[in-house]
């Protein structure tokens, strides 16, 4: 008996549930197409929002006047974009103990490019202890296979020379200009690789 009292009971009461939604149901469908509107509103937007970016992007000049008038963070931020034009997923990630890395950006087929950005006068010259310092941080903190030093000035003779010799590219104000004027991808105006096997400083631990 107490478990037919139980079934009966549970068929009124979705019986009672079915009755409430059936009287309900214009309400919550006026609630729902507009709460559905909004959503699909809002993915639009999304949407239209990454295509406007990469369609900036992809459109992305800079002027070596501009570069020069940014400050670091913004110099920065500058050749992070340009890495994303050219089709570098990219980060800006320098700062405090950034570990001679102000940009690291991740290729399909390149691989994972290290950049540390100089930003200086125009007549400065970055020296060879910048290009030591990536060397010895490039492969082991960030497990890169290219690392890059771009200025907007220049670097001395011994800093360009050791450089090549190690493997550490260097974009001077002419290349930058080549880069970011121009619109030459930088993997080409530096002749970058495809990522091998083993990259090329060494994986992080």
């Amino acid at each position: 008996m107490v478990a037919l009292a139980a079934v009966v009971l549970a068929v009124r009461t979705a019986g009672a549930a079915v009755e409430a939604l059936a009287e309900a149901w214009p309400v919550l469908l006026l609630i729902a197409v507009p709460a559905g509107a909004a959503v699909a509103w809002r993915l639009r937007q999304a949407v239209a929002g990454r295509r406007r970016d990469r369609a900036r992007l992809a459109a992305l000049r800079l002027t070596l006047a501009e570069l020069d008038a940014m400050d670091d963070r913004d110099f920065e931020h500058a050749l992070r974009d340009l890495l994303v034009r050219d089709g570098w997923p990219a980060r800006r990630v320098g700062g405090g103990g950034d570990q001679a890395a102000d940009v690291i950006g991740d290729h399909a087929v390149r691989g994972r490019i290290v950049v540390q950005a100089k930003h200086t006068r125009v007549a400065g010259k970055v020296g060879s202890s910048v290009m030591y310092a990536v060397k010895g941080t490039a492969g082991p903190a960030h497990g890169a296979d290219h690392a890059v030093v771009v200025t907007n000035g220049s670097f001395t003779r011994d800093a360009m020379a050791w450089g090549d010799r190690y493997g550490v590219h260097w974009v001077d104000r002419e290349k930058l200009r080549r880069w970011a004027e121009d619109g030459s991808a930088l993997h080409e105006l530096l002749g970058l690789p495809a990522r091998t096997r083993g990259a090329r400083f060494g994986r992080a631990a």
